[in-house]
């Protein structure tokens, strides 16, 4: 005899794809503790340390309270990671200034400090990223007529985070290789 459950019966009953609970953690101490070990793990954002403390179920106070302790000590630094942030990105994933820029929004770095770290990308550094970036793609591409070999190139490096007029540039002054 065969017996149909509802899928979600069937989930609960046989205890497939159970969430592991999450760490409730109440004493401001051992969060501190916990939190200094997450920021010295690696370079953090604010946010990310905020969320992973309210993700521990601590109260707004402490959250804060925390966030302070965790900058007098300098465990969390906004502008340390941010320049740590655009460096990987750059050097490691060779992203442009555009998408790196994405990401600091997106972890709610201050503008200031977005410009800041932008500025420790190296100008020859980055045309010459770029030019491998397209070289790499242009390696990829089986496409024959140039027109659309040339925008698919473009629109992946404008997927990469470069700017328009620079990938023009090089797309019109070194001839990706074939």
């Amino acid at each position: 005899m065969i017996i149909f459950l509802p899928i979600e019966e069937f989930i609960s009953n046989f205890g497939l794809m159970d969430e592991p609970e999450k760490i409730k953690i109440t004493d401001e101490k051992v969060a501190l503790a916990k939190a200094e070990h997450y920021c010295a793990y690696q370079e953090r954002a604010q946010q990310e340390v905020r969320d992973k403390l309210y993700d521990w179920g601590l109260w707004p106070e402490a959250v804060e309270n925390i966030i302070v302790k965790l900058i007098g000590d300098n465990f969390l630094n906004e502008e340390r990671f941010a320049k740590a942030y655009v460096q990987g990105k750059f050097k490691q994933k060779g992203w442009g200034r555009i998408k790196i820029k994405q990401g600091l929004k997106f972890k709610k770095v201050p503008d200031g400090l977005i410009k800041k770290a932008l500025q420790t990308i190296d100008g020859d550094e980055y045309v010459f990223m770029l030019v491998k970036v397209i070289n790499k793609k242009a390696a990829l591409l089986i496409e024959k007529d140039e027109y659309k070999r040339r925008y698919k190139l473009q629109q992946y490096a404008m997927s990469r985070g470069y700017e328009s007029d620079l990938i023009a540039d090089v797309l019109k002054n070194e001839k990706p290789e074939l």
